[in-house]
């Protein structure tokens, strides 16, 4: 099930939230982190039997996949490689940023590997499973970094558009899209690099929501534990490559990214949000990792929030920072 093409028209607008959104009770809520220990940059998918299952950068080596039933209580299950089927694009590298789709009757991963400062030897590859716990197969590269001309080619993200299948990727030195073969695994023959945005944002995620095209990135530091930046940013357009805007009018070209959701005094850096996930009331959902203030050593924890909407149509986060407690999702059962 996908949630990156065009969603329900079921939505939250300014002020305007469900009744599930206006009765909280001990048994109704949630606290965060729902992942209490490093899974970065994580990336969510919805199998057919209503189970969500979310990947990672590999804090877990070979990449952890974790399972819930409810977006709040997560297991980790396993990983989408082993040391046997680990990708050997960068040998030395690592596998970062991933991000899973469902095409035709595949479970698509799509991966960053790379090693901290190698930003011409890094690149992004493509594995594929039968079931959303693996195992994934992998079919190597897509491109590389010095091979495209992409400096930093990592953060993979994949989408389909009036039938045609696209990946957008980049971090800090532009984000650009490309359009994919049928089957989403290699780059289509004669497929040109199209820059979309500028030198301000990584972690890209694009969806479109009534009319609009919403790029979401994250901008500022990722790493740093108590002296992370990180926040999410978020433009728009009315075509797939833009141009995207600010709310300002300014173009992402130029860096014009309003702000989206930022740190609070519990929870610094959050950033680099999965693609967003609806509930069974479609509300929509994103999970995004940060680091804990009162723990920064333990890694990059993972958060959940409800996304709303402005009276203008723009997306944030409830309170446009980190929850500590919050209403949880709607889930039939």
């Amino acid at each position: 099930m996908k949630y990156n093409t065009i969603f329900p028209k079921r939505f939250i607008l300014g002020a305007i939230v469900s009744a599930a959104f206006l009765t909280a009770t001990a048994e109704s809520t949630y606290n965060n982190p729902v992942i209490n220990q490093s899974a970065p940059d994580p990336t969510v998918i919805r199998a057919d039997d209503g189970t969500y299952y979310l990947y990672a950068t590999e804090n877990v080596r070979n990449l952890p996949i974790f399972k819930s039933k409810n977006l709040v209580d997560w297991e980790l299950v396993g990983t989408a490689f082993t040391d046997e089927t680990r990708p050997q694009i960068v040998p030395d590298g690592n596998i970062w940023a991933p991000d899973i789709q469902r095409i035709g009757d595949k479970y698509v991963l799509y991966y960053s590997k790379s090693k901290w400062g190698g930003e011409w030897e890094c690149g992004i590859g493509v594995a594929t499973a039968d079931a959303p716990e693996g195992p994934f197969t992998d079919h190597g590269k897509l491109f590389i970094s010095n091979e495209i001309g992409v400096q930093n080619s990592i953060d993979p993200f994949y989408i389909e558009d009036n039938g045609k299948k696209y990946l957008f990727w980049g971090s800090f030195r532009g984000i650009y899209g490309i359009e994919l073969s049928d089957d989403g695994l290699s780059v289509k023959p004669g497929a040109e690099k199209r820059q979309i945005a500028g030198t301000l944002t990584e972690g890209t995620n694009i969806f479109k929501h009534l009319g609009y095209y919403y790029l979401i990135g994250s901008a500022g530091t990722c790493c740093e534990g108590e002296r992370s930046t990180y926040r999410v940013v978020v433009a728009r357009s009315k075509d797939l490559f833009g141009p995207y805007v600010d709310k300002d009018g300014k173009p992402a070209m130029e860096n014009g990214f309003s702000l989206m959701h930022e740190r609070s005094e519990k929870v610094i850096g959050p950033g680099h949000n999965a693609n967003f996930v609806t509930d069974d009331a479609g509300h929509y959902w994103m999970l995004y990792h940060g680091f804990d203030a009162a723990d920064p050593k333990a890694g990059r924890k993972v958060y959940l929030d409800a996304v709303t909407w402005d009276t203008e149509g723009w997306p944030r986060t409830m309170t446009g920072q980190p929850s500590e407690t919050a209403v949880r999702p709607v889930i039939k059962k």
